[in-house]
């Protein structure tokens, strides 16, 4: 007879992928602390969390008009001066495909 263990594991291994992938069914609204964690950050940049970013940008920024006013093309020359991504748009596509993977239980 064959024993096969590890399959209780398995199983709740699945089930929380399966609540996870629920939960992100939809539309999502994430908060860019969440999304830039200090993981997500440090890994990508020689920063050890968001808020150090965006002190070093030389921008003002303390609140979300703050961040709006900025160019875009400012803000991508930034991003490709301190991280591997070629703009804005492909870093927070990176951070959320990372959020969403940890959702998921990845």
């Amino acid at each position: 007879m064959l024993k096969i263990t590890g399959l209780d594991e398995l199983t709740n291994q699945l089930d929380r992928m399966a609540k996870g992938a629920e939960e992100l069914d939809g539309t999502n609204s994430v908060p860019m602390a969440e999304l830039l964690s200090p993981e997500f950050v440090s890994s990508h940049t020689k920063f050890a969390n968001a808020d150090e970013m965006f002190e070093s940008s030389g921008f003002k920024i303390e609140s979300q008009d703050d961040f709006s006013a900025i160019p875009d093309a400012e803000w991508d020359e930034f991003i490709r001066s301190i991280s591997s991504f070629s703009d804005w748009q492909s870093m927070l596509g990176e951070a959320a495909s990372t959020w969403a993977a940890k959702r998921l239980g990845f």
